[in-house]
């Protein structure tokens, strides 16, 4: 059984990694003076109430139903056990008194004869778990439904499984929609949202590019289109291939291909082979079969048993891995002007316009639906790319225009 998948984990470190930097970023600016504290009233010495209790056991009770369930679960895909009802009743029971019990211990130790409120200060970076919690599950909500948007005919064929599969995100659906609700918390707490967002900018670009390390590393579909100058070996590595060689391989698996894209003349593909000049590249840098992808997409790999024992029959570009290099590049960019750039909202704007830029470009080798409007044929991501480079630089304009210069570091 694997514990740690792969995409999971890439996820995870992506997280962290934006919550470390965006409170460095956010406590330079507090000791800039850019932005100050909220006094708040906090009541210490209380015990545990029923409700605080009743929380803590049915969290209790699912981490019991479900880690002791694994034990009896047979299965070595741990996901789909997860997303099931398997578990272990028992299990949840002894979770749920385990954790209310805590609950209850915890707070009858800190206890006061009388309860007292007292006056604090809490500062934007301390607000960063905040963040992070609403950022993930406001981020995977809109990552699913853009996604399922953007592939209605895969939704609707599979309503359960494009919820609840590990891949299936759109990364300008989470984007979009954890960027609302933190925003609107930022408000609510008297945070200038200016500031905020330019604090979040380059954690948004390096929790970018390690996700994509996650895409990359577990092969979850988000790929580019067919190389056709390379194929690939039973063993899963990919090689130089003639043209006619790769009309051969489509025609050899014409029932793989057909199911992707309707006919073997719709098949997407660009020849490049490597250059001369670039020899000192590996070839997995412009094609790359993503063998043991966790889509299971592909063909069988030679001598392979078990879950994830596919590859690609044709090698396709990279495009994680070209991401996870421009976005880096882009993450550091934001870090060396985030200290001249001194006006609220523009460094955000330049976010916007690096991510939106690289996206769109990125989109003309990658396989997405696309859409007929007016005669144009663009992909969702490209719409939005376009959309955020504009947005980006209309946010310039707008911060430049409605507030001065501040003070540097």
């Amino acid at each position: 059984m694997k514990i740690v998948q792969t995409f999971g984990f890439f996820v995870a470190i992506a997280f962290l990694a934006a919550a470390y930097v965006l409170t460095s970023e956010l406590r330079r600016r507090e000791k800039l003076g850019w932005l100050a504290p909220v006094q708040e009233t906090m009541v210490t010495g209380k015990p545990a109430s029923v409700g605080d209790m009743l929380v803590s056991a049915v969290i209790g009770f699912i981490i019991g139903f479900k880690i002791f369930g694994m034990f009896g679960a047979g299965t070595e895909d741990l996901r789909s056990y997860f997303l099931s009802a398997q578990g272990s009743v028992i299990g949840g029971i002894l979770g749920a008194a385990a954790m209310a019990y805590w609950k209850y211990y915890t707070k009858k130790k800190a206890a006061l004869p009388k309860p007292k409120e007292e006056k604090v200060n809490v500062w934007p970076h301390q607000r960063v778990p905040d963040f992070t919690i609403m950022a993930a599950v406001a981020g995977l909500v809109g990552a699913k439904i853009f996604h399922n948007l953007e592939n209605w005919g895969e939704f609707v064929a599979d309503p359960w499984g494009s919820l609840f599969s590990a891949s299936g995100l759109t990364f300008y659906g989470g984007l979009i929609v954890a960027a609302y609700v933190i925003i609107r918390y930022a408000h609510k707490k008297q945070i200038n949202w200016k500031h905020l967002v330019d604090s979040a900018a380059p954690a948004l670009m390096l929790a970018y590019a390690v996700g994509r390390m996650g895409c990359q590393f577990s092969g979850d579909g988000d790929w580019g289109i067919n190389n056709s100058a390379y194929g690939t070996n039973p063993t899963g590595k990919v090689q130089v291939i003639s043209e006619a060689q790769y009309q051969d391989v489509l025609h050899r698996d014409s029932t793989y291909f057909t199911r992707h894209f309707g006919s073997l003349e719709q098949v997407p593909h660009k020849r490049f082979e490597k250059p001369a000049s670039l020899s000192f590249l590996p070839d997995f840098f412009f094609a790359y079969s993503y063998p043991h992808n966790v889509v299971n997409d592909g063909m069988p790999l030679q001598g392979c048993s078990g879950e994830y024992c596919n590859a690609l029959p044709i090698g396709v570009y990279p495009t994680p891995l070209y991401e996870i290099i421009v976005c880096g590049l882009f993450f550091i960019v934001l870090m060396a002007v985030r200290r001249r750039v001194t006006t609220p909202g523009v460094i955000f704007g330049i976010y916007l316009i690096l991510n939106g830029i690289e996206r769109f470009f990125v989109e003309k080798i990658r396989v997405n639906t696309k859409y007929d409007i007016f005669g144009f044929h663009p992909t969702q991501a490209e719409i939005i790319a376009t959309l955020l480079v504009i947005g980006g630089a209309g946010l310039i304009w707008y911060a430049r225009k409605t507030k001065p210069v501040q003070k540097t570091a």
